[in-house]
């Protein structure tokens, strides 16, 4: 009895110290752009960042999404954060190294092995020493979504051995990385915005791209491509990113309400990601595609094709930080083992 009643004191303390920062809340709204649709996970899961907000603002502070590109792409809606004309936005980590070089070593190929790797790394001192570079270039970094292990489609031919990549025409995220990892693989890259992705394979502009399972399905591309390959090449993650303006003008009560609800998004969010990305090879198999897996001997010669490349981009982005990945990684294999 004496515990339950502890409980509820408690449950009433936390309610009314809740109570008391949502009265100093102003009423509030977050517009947040993606250019994802809004049935891709990423959308769910700023659906439950605007939740959590709501409840710790007493319903003052509204989330608004905008998705599918409606206000731009990921560079473009990074560049009205800076502006102060966008509050919100979730771009890819390789879009944000034109701002802070750094974050190009995590999309170095093959480097991270697994979703718990990428989670001690990046929610560890070394990510957390990325994004405390962020203001200093109008933006705010509220913590690290996964997107998730890249994968090649295409429309010409399954992919089963590292020459089958030869001559594919791809899109890629316009970034130098991903255009010369792909030249490196035998493929023409073709940097290209998202929200352009699905017409430019359509009309066979390009025979294909890459990208995350979760994103090929909920994207559709299986209604304009027959083949996956789960090359598993690149390890790819978001940034919910705020404008240091918006940050700004919030009260301290409001910006520990956004940060307590961001931390909360992100475990959800990549719960989220998982589980629909565990059931979306099927499903894209239900939906025609033919999925195939390189061998281990070809993922080995796919390694060494693009090795090159990885050594040359871990200098442009800094040596530094690309040894500090690597120590980080080391450990946290250590602690596995």
């Amino acid at each position: 009895m004496k515990l339950k009643q502890s409980l509820s004191v408690l449950t009433a303390a936390l309610l009314l110290v809740g109570a008391a920062h949502a009265q100093q809340a102003k009423e509030r709204v977050i517009r947040v752009g993606i250019g994802l649709n809004d049935e891709h996970p990423q959308a769910t899961a700023v659906r439950k960042f605007g939740d959590l907000l709501k409840q710790q603002s007493g319903g003052k502070i509204t989330v608004r999404l905008y998705p599918s590109g409606q206000l731009g792409n990921d560079v473009t809606m990074t560049s009205a954060l800076q502006g102060g004309t966008l509050d919100m936005t979730i771009p890819d980590t390789s879009t944000l190294v034109s701002h802070v070089k750094d974050f190009g070593v995590i999309n170095l190929p093959f480097s991270i092995a697994n979703e718990k790797e990428a989670d001690e790394l990046l929610d560890g001192p070394f990510g957390e020493k990325i994004l405390a570079k962020l203001p200093e270039k109008g933006l705010i970094g509220l913590g690290f979504w996964e997107n998730g292990f890249r994968h090649v489609t295409n429309s010409r031919k399954p992919i089963r051995k590292v020459d089958d990549f030869a001559g594919l025409k791809l899109r890629v995220i316009p970034n130098p990385l991903f255009v010369e990892t792909f030249k490196a693989m035998g493929v023409n890259g073709i940097p290209m915005p998202f929200p352009e992705v699905f017409s430019a394979m359509e009309t066979r502009t390009v025979d294909g791209q890459e990208n995350p399972v979760a994103t090929i399905l909920a994207s559709k591309f299986y209604e304009v491509q027959q083949h996956l390959v789960l090359s598993k090449h690149i390890y790819s993650a978001w940034v919910l990113l705020m404008s240091k303006k918006t940050w700004d003008g919030l009260s301290p009560e409001e910006q520990k309400m956004v940060t307590t609800a961001a931390q909360e998004a992100k475990l959800f969010e990549r719960k989220t990601i998982r589980e629909f990305s565990t059931n979306a090879v099927n499903e894209l198999k239900k939906n025609g595609m033919t999925v195939t897996e390189l061998p281990a001997s070809e993922v080995d010669a796919l390694r060494a094709k693009v090795q090159p490349v990885t050594a040359r981009f871990s200098n442009e982005f800094g040596s530094a930080a690309a040894s500090e990945m690597q120590a980080e990684l080391t450990k946290i294999r250590g602690k596995v083992k």
